[in-house]
């Protein structure tokens, strides 16, 4: 009954998230840089359902939520979803030492100076970190979170992004 209770509470956080109707063109016209430094136009990823995650090493709860993106990022890449972390730190090296570390298994990609305008287009005013949007094959947000995702709220997410 508790597991029911915590994965209904999560669709209707990440349902009612979804409400504000969130533009998710910023975000499909941005070139981001990935860890060896070279330019990635985001727009490359069109038509995948996507778990966007906006973090930094600095943020605890960002530390606590990468090991349940790289454990669903194992389960799910087979289902066609994919985990994108967009770092929102302008030098690759201290962030790819980190992803290594962390055992990260999903694209990291950094904003360099667009982080907090990227974040505040995404619907995320205070731009705080984590943040995650969730991206369906049309190109649409469907749900986002400000804070760690648990692994619920990822099943949730992975749900919502694949219908």
């Amino acid at each position: 009954m508790k597991h029911i209770i915590a994965a209904l509470l999560a669709c209707i956080s990440l349902s009612a998230a979804a409400a504000g109707n969130i533009s998710s063109a910023p975000l499909f016209a941005a070139t981001l840089f990935d860890l060896d430094n070279k330019s990635v136009a985001f727009a490359a990823y069109k038509g995948k359902p996507l778990i966007v995650n906006f973090w930094a090493r600095w943020c605890p709860p960002c530390r606590v939520e990468i090991p349940e993106l790289v454990a669903f990022q194992t389960r799910h890449k087979a289902h066609g979803i994919e985990v994108i972390g967009v770092n929102i730190e302008s030098d690759a090296s201290p962030v790819r030492d980190f992803a290594k570390a962390y055992d990260v298994n999903y694209s990291v990609l950094l904003t360099r100076d667009k982080g907090i305008d990227l974040l505040q287009a995404l619907g995320n005013s205070k731009a705080g970190l984590p943040y995650t949007v969730v991206i369906n094959r049309q190109g649409e947000i469907v749900a986002s979170k400000m804070g760690a995702m648990t692994r619920t709220e990822l099943e949730a997410a992975s749900e919502t992004a694949l219908k």
